[in-house]
Protein backbone atom coordinates (compact mmCIF):
# COMPACT_ATOMS: atom_id res chain seq x y z
CA UNK A 1 0.00 0.00 0.00
CA UNK A 2 2.92 2.61 0.66
CA UNK A 3 4.46 1.91 -2.68
CA UNK A 4 1.25 2.83 -3.95
CA UNK A 5 0.56 5.88 -2.02
CA UNK A 6 4.08 6.71 -2.70
CA UNK A 7 3.94 6.48 -6.63
CA UNK A 8 0.35 8.58 -6.35
CA UNK A 9 2.75 11.67 -4.66
CA UNK A 10 5.42 11.31 -7.54
CA UNK A 11 3.34 11.08 -10.29
CA UNK A 12 1.16 13.84 -8.75
CA UNK A 13 3.80 15.94 -7.91
CA UNK A 14 5.39 15.65 -11.26
CA UNK A 15 1.75 16.85 -12.62
CA UNK A 16 1.75 19.76 -10.38
CA UNK A 17 5.77 20.75 -12.15
CA UNK A 18 3.97 20.54 -14.88
CA UNK A 19 1.54 23.16 -14.32
CA UNK A 20 3.56 25.55 -12.22
CA UNK A 21 6.26 25.37 -15.44
CA UNK A 22 3.39 26.38 -18.04
CA UNK A 23 2.31 29.31 -15.81
CA UNK A 24 5.75 30.60 -15.53
CA UNK A 25 5.99 30.36 -19.22
CA UNK A 26 2.94 31.85 -19.63
CA UNK A 27 3.95 34.94 -17.53
CA UNK A 28 7.13 34.71 -19.41
CA UNK A 29 5.02 35.80 -22.65
CA UNK A 30 5.59 32.25 -24.44
CA UNK A 31 3.47 30.73 -27.04
CA UNK A 32 2.05 28.37 -27.70
CA UNK A 33 2.62 26.58 -25.45
CA UNK A 34 1.26 22.76 -25.01
CA UNK A 35 1.55 19.67 -22.91
CA UNK A 36 2.92 16.95 -25.13
CA UNK A 37 1.54 14.60 -22.89
CA UNK A 38 -1.81 15.39 -24.15
CA UNK A 39 -0.96 14.95 -27.59
CA UNK A 40 1.36 11.49 -27.01
CA UNK A 41 1.63 10.12 -23.92
CA UNK A 42 5.01 10.04 -21.84
CA UNK A 43 7.03 11.63 -24.99
CA UNK A 44 10.62 10.64 -24.91
CA UNK A 45 12.37 13.39 -23.06
CA UNK A 46 10.00 16.40 -23.55
CA UNK A 47 6.83 17.16 -21.26
CA UNK A 48 6.02 20.75 -22.93
CA UNK A 49 6.59 22.28 -26.06
CA UNK A 50 6.50 26.43 -26.63
CA UNK A 51 7.79 29.02 -28.70
CA UNK A 52 8.94 32.30 -27.97
CA UNK A 53 10.68 34.93 -30.64
CA UNK A 54 10.55 32.84 -33.47
CA UNK A 55 12.35 30.35 -31.31
CA UNK A 56 11.07 26.72 -30.89
CA UNK A 57 11.39 24.84 -27.43
CA UNK A 58 10.84 21.35 -26.15
CA UNK A 59 10.90 20.66 -22.47
CA UNK A 60 11.51 17.97 -19.73
CA UNK A 61 10.08 19.38 -16.92
CA UNK A 62 11.62 18.34 -13.61
CA UNK A 63 9.40 18.91 -10.00
CA UNK A 64 11.20 17.87 -6.66
CA UNK A 65 11.19 18.89 -3.04
CA UNK A 66 13.48 21.24 -1.79
CA UNK A 67 14.59 18.98 0.73
CA UNK A 68 15.64 15.07 1.11
CA UNK A 69 13.76 13.03 3.35
CA UNK A 70 16.95 13.31 5.84
CA UNK A 71 16.22 17.01 5.86
CA UNK A 72 19.33 18.08 3.12
CA UNK A 73 18.97 19.83 0.19
CA UNK A 74 17.32 18.31 -2.93
CA UNK A 75 20.69 19.44 -5.01
CA UNK A 76 20.20 17.48 -8.06
CA UNK A 77 17.85 16.48 -10.55
CA UNK A 78 18.28 13.42 -12.69
CA UNK A 79 17.44 13.70 -15.97
CA UNK A 80 16.25 9.82 -16.31
CA UNK A 81 17.80 7.67 -18.57
CA UNK A 82 19.18 8.03 -22.26
CA UNK A 83 17.99 11.78 -21.57
CA UNK A 84 20.57 13.43 -24.06
CA UNK A 85 19.35 10.76 -26.95
CA UNK A 86 15.69 10.89 -26.07
CA UNK A 87 16.00 14.76 -26.46
CA UNK A 88 17.40 14.39 -29.80
CA UNK A 89 14.62 12.28 -30.79
CA UNK A 90 11.80 15.12 -30.22
CA UNK A 91 14.00 18.10 -30.84
CA UNK A 92 14.55 16.78 -33.87
CA UNK A 93 10.75 15.55 -34.28
CA UNK A 94 9.40 19.09 -33.25
CA UNK A 95 12.68 21.09 -35.08
CA UNK A 96 12.80 22.44 -32.14
CA UNK A 97 15.40 23.32 -29.14
CA UNK A 98 15.79 20.67 -26.10
CA UNK A 99 15.49 22.46 -22.55
CA UNK A 100 14.38 21.35 -18.82
CA UNK A 101 12.92 23.22 -16.33
CA UNK A 102 13.54 22.38 -12.34
CA UNK A 103 10.48 23.00 -10.05
CA UNK A 104 11.80 23.19 -6.94
CA UNK A 105 8.77 22.82 -4.26
CA UNK A 106 9.03 24.30 -0.08
CA UNK A 107 6.32 23.63 2.25
CA UNK A 108 5.37 27.10 1.46
CA UNK A 109 6.95 28.47 -1.74
CA UNK A 110 8.64 27.27 -4.97
CA UNK A 111 11.45 28.42 -7.33
CA UNK A 112 11.35 27.72 -11.34
CA UNK A 113 15.09 27.25 -13.21
CA UNK A 114 15.35 26.78 -16.92
CA UNK A 115 17.64 26.16 -19.21
CA UNK A 116 19.61 24.47 -22.46
CA UNK A 117 20.18 20.84 -22.11
CA UNK A 118 23.27 21.78 -24.09
CA UNK A 119 24.44 24.25 -21.01
CA UNK A 120 24.81 20.73 -18.86
CA UNK A 121 27.30 19.85 -20.95
CA UNK A 122 26.66 16.12 -20.69
CA UNK A 123 25.36 15.82 -16.79
CA UNK A 124 22.97 13.51 -16.26
CA UNK A 125 21.30 15.89 -14.11
CA UNK A 126 20.39 19.41 -13.54
CA UNK A 127 22.91 21.04 -10.39
CA UNK A 128 19.90 23.25 -8.89
CA UNK A 129 22.28 24.80 -6.46
CA UNK A 130 24.53 26.30 -9.82
CA UNK A 131 20.53 26.93 -10.90
CA UNK A 132 20.10 29.52 -7.82
CA UNK A 133 23.35 30.94 -8.11
CA UNK A 134 22.58 32.09 -11.67
CA UNK A 135 25.42 30.04 -12.99
CA UNK A 136 23.48 28.02 -15.41
CA UNK A 137 20.15 28.19 -16.66
CA UNK A 138 17.44 31.49 -15.85
CA UNK A 139 15.86 32.01 -12.47
CA UNK A 140 12.06 32.29 -13.95
CA UNK A 141 10.52 32.37 -10.34
CA UNK A 142 12.75 32.29 -6.78
CA UNK A 143 10.76 31.37 -3.70
CA UNK A 144 7.37 32.88 -4.70
CA UNK A 145 4.61 31.85 -2.19
CA UNK A 146 2.27 28.92 -3.17
CA UNK A 147 -1.13 28.43 -1.59
CA UNK A 148 -1.90 24.47 -1.83
CA UNK A 149 -1.65 22.13 0.80
CA UNK A 150 1.54 20.82 0.83
CA UNK A 151 1.33 17.71 3.43
CA UNK A 152 0.34 15.09 0.66
CA UNK A 153 4.05 15.98 -1.91
CA UNK A 154 6.48 15.90 0.94
CA UNK A 155 8.67 13.22 1.12
CA UNK A 156 8.09 9.98 3.17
Amino acid sequence: MNNKKEAARKKSLGELGELFAIKALVDAEYDRIRNLNDVHMNEAFADIYCEKDGKKYVISVKARNKYQLNGKINNRYNLGTNAYEKAAVTAKKYDAEPYWMAIQFDEHSYSVYMGALSCLEGARAIPIDKCEKGLIGEVMVHDKRHYFDFDFYKNS
